[in-house]
């Protein structure tokens, strides 16, 4: 059976309503919980973005159940790996074993507020290579002392260490990170419900570790209302990760979605209150050999009533696949 997810989507929420929401999240009934770690929204429609280490602590006291996870951190650029390393042992600490770590190579909307410039795709994944290998030195124990191509690491130690190292996860999008992915982690992050990822992944040693999809819907019980909404908060979806990861702000997305309409949106992202198309939507990363599937609620306000409606209606449906 395919686990079903919550996103604490931090780009159209404040902090304290994401930590009402993924205790809601829990309370109805959901497997798992994302959250995403941005400094920017896509669009400035979506109008938030607050600090996710701070919510997924304030999340991890005020849930009892409910896993946790980033989905994604960039361990490279605003972050260096050793501080990363940190926040993660902290957060599983502070969760009782609940936290995964989702890593990526980032986006340029997040990344270049540092100043340190773009680096090329190539170079960002050797990068998350090397990221990786400094959090997991330090999640063993002891001292670290790093020289390497991108980082430094100066006799740096993890004082507070859980009894299991949070899992990590990294973020895929096509040959090299699925063979980084394969190689690395614990487990697979995609945003596309496309089996040759997860084929990829498996054949580098990904074979038998789980695999995380997101799904973006929009509930609502008008169905035009839903559509409106979906299209202006997250009409930058269609882009695709390649594109997206690029584009330097929100203005920088706001022009590369000028042209796409409400009904183009519709067409990708599930909207309204039938349940057929959000569960079909589902069945597609299930079929693909997903093993779990986080839902992104579009709007912030919607989150409440998707939620309740969730509980009645759409979590009963997907247990069925």
């Amino acid at each position: 059976m395919v686990r079903i997810g919550y996103t604490m989507m931090s780009e159209q929420r404040g902090p304290r309503q994401l930590v009402q929401d993924v205790v809601r999240a829990e309370q109805v009934g959901f497997d798992f919980s994302v959250a995403s770690d941005h400094y920017f929204p896509w669009l400035d429609e979506q109008g938030h973005s607050p600090y996710v280490w701070s919510v997924l602590g304030a999340a991890a006291q005020a849930t009892e159940r409910i896993p946790l996870m980033t989905y994604v951190t960039c361990p490279t650029m605003r972050y260096h790996p050793a501080v990363v390393a940190q926040k993660a042992a902290t957060v599983q600490l502070l969760s009782d074993g609940r936290f995964r770590l989702g890593l990526g190579s980032g986006e340029n909307l997040n990344e270049h507020i540092v100043g340190g410039g773009w680096p090329a795709a190539d170079v960002r994944q050797q990068m998350l290579v090397e990221a990786v290998e400094i959090i997991r030195a330090l999640f063993a124990g002891g001292y670290v002392n790093h020289r390497g191509e991108y980082f430094q690491v100066e006799s740096a130690k993890l004082w507070d260490l859980p009894e299991q190292a949070p899992p990590i996860g990294i973020a895929v999008s096509g040959a090299q990170s699925c063979r980084i992915a394969g190689e690395l982690a614990d487990l697979v992050i995609a945003v596309e419900p496309e089996r040759a990822l997860l084929d990829a992944f498996d054949s580098h040693g990904g074979a038998g570790k789980p695999k995380v999809g997101q799904l973006p819907v929009c509930y609502d019980p008008d169905r035009e209302a839903a559509v409106a909404r979906a299209h202006a908060q997250f009409r930058w979806f269609g882009g695709g990760w390649k594109v997206n990861a690029e584009l330097p702000g929100p203005a920088a997305f706001d022009a590369a979605s000028r042209f796409v309409r409400p009904e183009d949106v519709s067409a990708s992202i599930p909207c309204g209150a039938d349940v057929e198309p959000f569960v079909d939507a589902v069945r597609a990363f299930a079929d693909a050999g997903f093993t779990e599937v986080a839902l992104v609620q579009i709007g912030g306000d919607a989150q409440g009533p998707f939620l309740g409606w969730a509980e009645k209606s759409l979590l009963p449906a997907l247990r069925e696949l």
